[in-house]
């Protein structure tokens, strides 16, 4: 018998550690699957369907206490009324996720990793999840999926992307808030480099189709506080253009329009209600993870 295919961004002792978390959407989803989640589509049916753990968030009367009495779990009844979370998880693929330095893998590597435990989760807790990779647009997709089984050959062409080319989350954004025919939970995952202004105006397409958008900001810590010193040439890998800097002049003022910088993305997430989560490719995936979970 063959061993079982080990997946690049999704190792067996990952996926162990991210059992038990679950994702959950703020607004409203539509579906046609049974699932975690409330369909806005109420009056279809009231049929009981099955049973489900508790998850934190859930009303506790809806806890079935005769059923605790036998099993001591927390369970719930699901009813035909409660529907799939629908997610897509857009990954940015532009040349600027292929810088490392801090970290033990590219800004691309940790991306496509988040996005693999990301898609595990959901169709895991009953969810069915597409994927996209865009650069200044949809570059590249994979047909949503619901259940493990579906999900493997979509972890294993994961290992064949690479990131290229110049990126525009904007134009991406509007492509995808374009595409999504129903209400979903979108999950985009980037290094955000654009001016605020634009990444604002492909949120907003987003969250006027009342999507529900959770955003994974990609960085590697050395672009955060450069950890150079003297004189150093930097290049560009979305434009190839090069920049002869001083380090140790431009460290302060560097570190100040970063932090303006992200304290200005983490504004225009929150006006327009959506989930920002900041992390470096140092961050272990499941503390990643896990903050989106409990958020």
């Amino acid at each position: 018998m063959a061993a079982p295919r080990a997946f690049k961004f999704l190792p067996p002792r990952v996926a162990d550690q991210l059992r038990g978390l679950r994702l959950s959407a703020r607004r409203p989803m539509q579906g046609g699957l049974q699932g975690l989640h409330r369909s806005p589509d109420f009056g279809a049916s009231v049929e009981f369907a099955e049973y489900r753990d508790y998850i934190e968030g859930d009303a506790p009367n809806l806890i079935d206490w005769s059923v605790f009495a036998k099993t001591d779990r927390y369970m719930i009844r699901r009813f035909q009324d409660e529907t799939s979370l629908r997610a897509a998880v857009l990954v940015d693929a532009s040349a600027s996720l292929d810088f490392r330095h801090a970290g033990g893998v590219t800004k691309f590597e940790y991306a496509c990793s988040l996005a693999a435990g990301l898609m595990y989760l959901l169709v895991g807790q009953g969810g069915a999840v597409s994927l996209s990779f865009f650069t200044d647009r949809l570059t590249r997709r994979f047909a949503s999926v619901a259940g493990i089984d579906a999900l493997s050959p979509v972890l294993l062409a994961m290992e064949d992307v690479q990131p290229t080319g110049a990126g525009n989350v904007e134009a991406a954004l509007h492509e995808v808030a374009e595409a999504l025919s129903s209400r979903s939970l979108v999950i985009v995952i980037s290094d955000l480099l654009q001016p605020p202004a634009q990444l604002a105006r492909g949120f907003q397409h987003l969250q006027h189709n009342r999507h529900d958008v959770t955003v994974f900001h990609v960085l590697d810590a050395a672009e955060i506080a450069l950890p150079w010193h003297g004189l150093i040439e930097l290049r560009d890998l979305e434009t190839r253009d090069k920049l002869l800097i001083q380090a140790d002049e431009i460290r302060p003022r560097y570190a100040q329009a970063v932090q303006g910088y992200l304290g200005e993305i983490s504004r225009l997430c929150a006006s327009c209600g959506l989930h920002y989560l900041t992390v470096e490719t140092r961050t272990p995936l499941l503390e990643a993870l896990a903050r989106r979970a409990h958020a």
